[in-house]
């Protein structure tokens, strides 16, 4: 008896067969259904690769746009929000390095240890036993080791700003790395006389810092101190990269546009291989390979959605940066509105006050010359003429100082605010992302221009 039974699934092949009055069947999951299921999950790994490719192909775009849209401030013009810092790492009390013996502001150092062993693994042969061999192997052990690390100032030509380096991608360099046996005194100075199995007797001393005077590049969010009134740089909920390095901003910017352009690419091939995987006997037609080009197709349109989201977030970035930059410079404008007169009016009340004992001694000094005060005389003669002077000189250099930092703080605060507005202007000019800011109805800005009363420089007068 043969043949087909009703209601089994025309999938399957079906074998049936008379045994002692009784009727069986079995089907048979036929050799092209199971490579369709190989090449099913194939395709949904190969999908997800090439996801994860335009995950990181976005990443790197987005990285590079944060960079070069961001302009370096000054220390003395550090602001609330996302800012770009150039200078040299300062530290009152540096760490000093355990190999290097070199000053830092942070270092890390490891001794490693080197052994060959032979071991035993377990491997399957051709034929499917399990068999088991000795093998040699050789590898390095970490002996010893530690870091430290703290905060430090960043300097440039204007001031100082608190750099907090906890939770920052953080690119130090090579302070230190040699290799000795045990003939070496450093073998057993900073690292333990005990030796790992196996030991060849050489070991690796090596260190990674950042010493005092280094010049760093630093990127992160700036908020307010809490102990002085004053910025710093430090982990943020809501920051949106936060690295230090001793790298330029050119070569960071560079870098992420070329991983930009490599993981945009790569990942073109395994969207083909997923095409090619469902659509199977249809994935080429005579000669031509549909399912590539269905593949690579379908990347390219989720790779344009992807890269106009991004430039559309970067352009709004931007927009906000402006926004926020000019709010800044309306603050350093208040600030000083405020501040000078308040200055002007404590030094007029001192010099007041001064110019009044000024007189009284010179009257009590006349008076003394004149014999009219002799038993008072030789006090009044010792005193120093230089004594209300030496005050109303560091009094007026106070306020003279306080006048120039305010005036400084406005013109950092202009030149960052048009520095932001240039780069708004260019990036909505710049092809293709003029198409994206078209759409999204973005107009340039205006830079600052000064204009009324409250934008003129205080003036600072006595009565």
């Amino acid at each position: 008896m043969g043949g087909r039974l009703p209601g089994a699934s025309p999938l399957a092949r079906i074998g049936v067969a008379c045994v002692a009055g009784r009727v069986w069947h079995q089907e048979v999951v036929p050799p092209f259904l199971l490579a369709r299921a190989d090449d099913a999950q194939i395709a949904t790994v190969a999908a997800l690769v090439s996801l994860l490719c335009l995950w990181l192909a976005m990443r790197a775009g987005r990285r590079r746009r944060l960079l070069d849209d961001t302009p370096v401030s000054k220390a003395l013009s550090v602001f609330i929000g996302e800012v770009e810092l150039d200078g040299v790492c300062v530290l009152e009390r540096p760490f000093i390095g355990e190999l290097s013996g070199k000053p830092c502001v942070a270092y890390r150092w490891t001794v490693s240890e080197q052994w060959v062993r032979w071991e035993t693994e377990t491997y399957t042969d051709d034929k499917g036993r399990t068999r088991t061999r000795r093998v040699r192997r050789t590898g390095w052990d970490v002996v010893a080791g530690g870091r430290e690390s703290s905060g430090f100032y960043l300097r440039d030509e204007t001031g100082f700003v608190w750099v907090d380096p906890d939770g920052a991608a953080f690119d130090d360099v090579e302070t230190f790395s040699r290799y000795v046996d045990r003939s070496d005194p450093l073998y057993y100075t900073k690292s333990p006389d005990e030796t790992v199995e196996g030991s060849t007797g050489e070991r690796h001393f090596q260190e990674y810092g950042v010493v005092v005077g280094t010049r760093l590049f630093v990127r992160g969010r700036a908020s307010e101190r809490t102990d002085i009134p004053a910025a710093k740089i430090a982990k943020h909920p809501d920051q949106e990269m936060f690295i230090i390095t001793h790298r330029r901003e050119s070569e960071l910017s560079d870098g992420s546009a070329t991983a930009f352009v490599i993981w945009s690419v790569l990942g073109a091939v395994p969207a083909a291989l997923a095409s090619f995987g469902l659509m199977g006997a249809r994935a080429v037609v005579g000669d031509v390979p549909v399912a590539a080009f269905v593949g690579v197709g379908v990347y390219g349109l989720l790779f344009l959605l992807g890269w106009v989201w991004m430039v559309f977030n970067s352009l709004v970035g931007v927009r906000n940066r402006v926004a926020r930059a000019r709010s800044l410079v309306e603050v350093q404008l208040k600030r000083r509105a405020d501040l000078i007169p308040r200055l002007a009016a404590c030094l007029a009340g001192y010099r007041a006050h001064e110019r009044a004992v000024q007189e009284t001694v010179a009257a009590l000094r006349a008076q003394a010359a004149g014999g009219g005060l002799s038993a008072v005389g030789p006090s009044l003669l010792a005193l120093r003429e230089a004594y209300p002077d030496i005050l109303a000189v560091e009094s007026f250099n106070a306020l003279s100082s306080g006048v120039v930092e305010t005036e400084q703080r406005i013109a950092l605060a202009r030149n960052y605010l048009n520095d932001c507005v240039m780069f708004h202007n260019i990036r909505l000019e710049r092809v293709p992302d003029r198409y994206v800011a078209r759409l999204a109805g973005m107009r340039a800005e205006e830079p600052f221009r000064a204009e009324g009363f409250e934008r003129l420089p205080s003036a600072v007068t006595f009565s």
